[in-house]
């Protein structure tokens, strides 16, 4: 058994490679590629603005890169096992990084500044004065990448209109499409074979762009370079264990940052985890606590009015979309203009943060419901549609499951020899039925951190299945590979966990 464990567990390692690498290629080769949504968020934006947010996205994230450089970056940061110089980690938490290396302008050297094209200075060498505390060395940093970062964005807008001088003189030359309707970049595949005539039209404001954006470069390679020296001077703990120093070293994996809203991804997922968990380790017991012994009382009563009842009733509510019950119960059970019974959004209400955790009397002498009854009061409607679907296909199966071995020859066999029915049920029927039970439960036990879209999106709950969604719809990468990693990772778990489960269920089953 331990000898098969660990290979499923060696196993999952390229599986999951395969799922992040499948999901990142979907996400970087559709229309628009990665954070598409939010670069053109606020069309009318200055230029000033757009390229500060392209500054960002780039560095951060190199997507000047071939997405699968960019994908071996992130897998290369969320692995355990991590190559080259060590990152440092500041007092907020965050990873940093060396400042990556900027790329000179389009055509630099050739269309205009022949032979005065900089490179990167090598960075100066830095030390701290060794009465400087965090604090200090944390405000040095700080002040050194709040600079980096102006140079950078101002060099960015300086290549963008450099970019456009390039696409307005080819478009003169002939070429139909120089620049990306999608990124507004100039496609070099597009440009690279053009013929640069000074003279000809449109030349002359490349030049004088090229020019301009060439200071800008000089200008962010110095201030690059000084930052550079200021974090080789290590202001930070070095995270992880070196093994050989400067090559390889073994460290937490780091999520990143999700571009949409500037936080670790890993507070966001431990700020939406929770609620989902809330509400599936409330919901999934009770489908269990319902639909088996209902499934198993009607095998055990085969064509009677039990079994027909209920089987009719949870066929029944299982053919109601979630969508339209979590309507109807918003606009009746919680709407104040009909019966008004329940929270129509949310897991608690505006002011159950300054409750007592149990009910109370107020001044007034009139009881209050107290935190842990205000939670559990918003907790009703979101419940109800989360489990009444899955009655019908869990009964159903615990019910054929169980019928099937009732056929068996062993029952009769128990049945001869005189055993109670209630031995028989219990401890051999319902025990072989185990199986498929397990089957079924590895299937829905990833839901718990997926999460529901429609349930959490209807009654306006920030869990994992909205967070999803969101990261989809902006095309975060950093947020949405971490959410598959997670979800994959639980998947696998689960049918591991399953496997196990049989040979403990069926000792026929081994795995020796």
């Amino acid at each position: 058994m331990a000898t098969y464990v660990l290979r499923r567990l060696i196993l999952m390692i390229p599986t999951l490679i395969g799922i992040t690498f499948l999901v990142f290629m979907i996400v970087a080769l559709s229309p628009g590629g990665i954070g598409a949504a939010l670069r053109h968020q606020g069309g009318s934006a200055e230029a000033t603005s757009i390229a500060a947010q392209q500054a960002y996205l780039e560095d951060r994230y190199g997507l000047n890169d071939p997405a699968i450089v960019q994908y071996l970056r992130w897998l290369g940061r969320v692995s355990p096992v991590k190559f080259g110089q060590r990152d440092q980690i500041d007092p907020t938490g965050a990873v940093i990084r060396s400042p990556r290396k900027l790329e000179p302008p389009a055509f630099a050297g050739k269309w205009y500044a022949q032979g005065a094209v900089p490179t990167h200075p090598p960075p100066p060498l830095f030390e701290f004065d060794p009465m400087d505390g965090v604090d200090e060395r944390a405000s040095i940093y700080r002040r050194a990448d709040n600079q980096y970062a102006r140079a950078r964005t101002a060099y960015i807008a300086a290549r963008t209109e450099l970019e456009e001088a390039i696409g307005r003189y080819a478009r003169a030359q002939g070429v139909a499409e120089p620049m990306n309707r999608t990124t507004r970049r100039l496609q070099m595949s597009a440009v690279r074979g053009l013929e640069f005539d000074p003279n000809a039209e449109g030349a002359r404001p490349v030049i004088e762009a090229g020019e301009r954006a060439i200071e800008q470069y000089r200008n962010a390679l110095e201030v690059r370079a000084e930052l550079e020296g200021i974090f080789n001077a290590e202001p930070f703990r070095k995270v992880g264990l070196p093994i050989i120093p400067g090559i390889m070293s073994i460290g937490p994996p780091d999520f990143g940052f999700a571009f949409s809203t500037g936080r670790p991804v890993i507070e966001i997922i431990g700020s939406a985890l929770p609620i989902t968990l809330t509400l599936n380790l409330i919901a999934f017991p009770i489908i269990y606590i319902i639909a088996i012994p209902m499934g198993m009382l009607a095998a055990t009563r085969q064509g009677t009015w039990i079994d027909i009842t209920s089987g009719a009733f949870f066929v029944a509510l299982w053919s109601i979309p979630v969508v339209w019950a979590g309507v109807l119960a918003v606009g009746y059970l919680a709407n104040v203009n009909y019966l008004g019974w329940f929270p129509a959004a949310g897991l608690s209400s505006a002011e159950a943060g300054d409750y007592p955790f149990l009910p109370f009397q107020d001044a007034d002498g009139v009881w209050q419901a107290g935190f842990l009854m205000d939670r559990f009061w918003h907790l009703v409607l979101p419940i109800a549609c989360l489990v009444y679907t899955g009655f019908a296909v869990l009964s159903k199966q615990t019910r054929a499951a169980m019928l099937d071995n009732f056929n068996s020859d062993y029952v009769r066999t128990a049945k001869a020899k005189g055993l109670p029915e209630r031995t028989i049920v219990f401890r051999h029927v319902f025990r072989n039925s185990l199986l498929p039970l397990i089957t079924l439960f590895a299937t829905i036990f990833p839901a718990m951190l997926s999460g529901s879209v429609i349930v959490e999106s209807i009654f306006s709950i920030n869990g994992m299945g909205k967070m999803v969604i969101d990261a989809i719809n902006l095309r975060d990468r950093e947020l949405l590979l971490a959410n598959v990693l997670l979800i994959g990772a639980t998947n696998m778990l689960a049918l591991l966990l399953a496997d196990i489960m049989y040979a403990l269920a069926d000792p026929r089953i081994t795995y020796d």
